[in-house]
């Protein structure tokens, strides 16, 4: 399906500008390079894909700075980069601003999520996941300064890495983890790391409140935690890729056990949590999420698409998931709602497994708008 027959959505809302107190500085874009619009109902909208940036390396991880920029990991090179506020003749400016030698890229490990502290305008700290030859770690650190480990020990892997990183609403830092073996026995394990969603505080200790004292182990039977993102009413949500039969979009709850080893997609055992939404892995194996209002959007590597979910006020489906950019770009991993409402996604095709094109990998920025009930 083309940018020009995708999107039909029955409860549109409009990705856009958010209101000024909370928008920050934008960045200088270029112009669109594609522009769709669905046409024919009153609540369909347009779309509007910009190539923000090209010929990148793997990007894994997207996090946005107070001054509009971005930072972008690059999970094989073990680059941070800067992308914007500025524009060259190519898109937004690209600068290398660290290569962390501490970091060993081998199969899909390397270095891979990345995020701002809440208080970066004061601290100026970002946290980020990589691999090492022994495990996978969280650190924090200024950057030219050395990264400090904050949290070790989760199981690495040739695949299943997880990789995911982000700040809760509550404040605290949430770590998807890969089950890091071939059989998933450490995903139901909730004394082991691998295979979880991790709550812990910006020093790399267990949270308050989690499901267990002294434990950082937020969710856990998973096989590879890439991508979450939060919904306006502060649910979670998160991808799972990798397993065999089908990829899933999981709403995400305290104490939950999601199933792998034993379920793959939806299943019926006692005492396990269904996915919000299951595809077959050839159209999903889905990484990177984001989340603007109640509408969560999901970026899929072998299922080479966006996957747009509607939820109700209760975080229940409603309708059915809408695909977009099938076959466009190709793979697509990280995927974040910008400060300014627009939704940035990049392409992994220069990976293994992947047929990168001309200008690949390339960082994309989506605006949805027109019709449906505005900036819900």
């Amino acid at each position: 399906m083309t940018l020009a027959t995708v999107l039909a959505l029955s409860t549109a809302c409009t990705f856009g500008p958010p209101e000024p107190d909370v928008a920050g500085k934008p960045p200088n874009l270029p112009p669109p390079s594609v522009s769709a619009s669905a046409g024919g109902e009153e609540d369909n909208q347009d779309v509007v894909a910009t190539v923000l940036a090209k010929r990148l390396e793997v990007p894994w991880g997207i996090a946005f700075r107070p001054d509009g920029a971005a930072l972008v990991t690059e999970r094989d090179t073990a680059q941070i980069l800067k992308v914007g506020p500025d524009t060259g003749t190519d898109g937004l400016t690209v600068t290398v601003v660290q290569r962390l030698a501490e970091v060993e890229p081998a199969g899909d490990g390397g270095l891979m999520g990345i995020a701002s502290s809440p208080a970066y305008k004061t601290d100026r700290t970002i946290y980020i996941y990589y691999s090492t030859e022994r495990d996978n770690r969280v650190a924090k650190l200024v950057l030219g300064s050395k990264p400090q480990p904050i949290l070790t020990g989760i199981p690495r892997s040739v695949s299943n890495n997880g990789g995911g990183l982000a700040f809760g609403p509550d404040g605290f830092l949430y770590v998807g983890t890969g089950d890091g073996t071939a059989t998933g026995t450490q995903a139901p394990n909730t004394k082991n790391l691998g295979g979880k969603i991790l709550r812990i505080t910006t020093a790399g200790k267990p949270a308050p409140g989690n499901p267990a004292a002294n434990s950082p182990v937020w969710a856990s039977g998973f096989r590879n935690v890439q991508g979450m993102a939060w919904d306006a009413g502060s649910r979670m949500y998160a991808s799972e890729s990798n397993q065999k039969a089908y990829g899933e979009l999981n709403l995400i709850q305290k104490g939950r056990n999601y199933g792998y080893p034993k379920v793959d997609g939806t299943g019926s055992v006692a005492k396990l949590t269904n996915p919000l939404v299951s595809w077959p892995t050839a159209d999903s194996s889905c990484a990177g999420v984001a989340a603007v209002e109640r509408t969560i959007a999901t970026a899929c590597l072998v299922g080479q698409r966006l996957w747009l979910v509607n939820t109700t006020g209760n975080g229940t489906l409603l309708g059915q998931p809408q695909e977009l950019l099938k076959g466009e770009y190709g793979r697509l991993r990280a995927l974040v709602a910008a400060p300014d409402g627009s939704l940035w996604v990049s392409t992994s095709n220069t990976e293994e497994g992947g047929e990168p094109r001309p200008d690949d990998d390339r960082l994309i920025r989506l605006v949805f708008t027109g019709g449906g009930a505005g900036r819900t």
